[in-house]
């Protein structure tokens, strides 16, 4: 991934996001479906080009995957076509390590 992505990790995030933040999952949906982040919005990568309209404009995305390199081409090309958007480094391993929430609508959450 090229050195010049905006990038965060999970502990300098703040517990609970800004509302006029996005975070933006963009992992497959087999692996969305074992767990996500609760607030995320799910755009997988390769869906991702037809579906830039459901993202805001005005607002921050943080793009996360299951370890950060698909998020890292996502935010690259998103901030290259007007977007704010910051790869969380690490992905939703580094977010479950922390202890961030996961939601899943069947069973026990988990990142795969």
């Amino acid at each position: 991934m090229p050195s010049q992505v905006p990038t965060v990790t999970v502990p300098e995030l703040p517990a609970e996001l800004p509302q006029d933040v996005t975070l933006l999952d963009v992992r497959e949906q087999d692996e969305w479906d074992a767990g996500h982040a609760p607030r995320a919005r799910h755009i997988p990568m390769s869906e991702l080009a037809g579906r830039l309209g459901e993202l805001p404009a005005d607002h921050e995305v943080l793009v996360i995957c299951r370890t950060g390199g698909r998020s890292g081409r996502v935010t690259a090309y998103l901030n290259a076509n007007g977007w704010d958007a910051r790869n969380v480094d690490g992905g939703m391993q580094s977010w479950h390590a922390a202890g961030r929430d996961l939601a899943c609508d069947q069973g026990e959450p988990q990142v795969i």
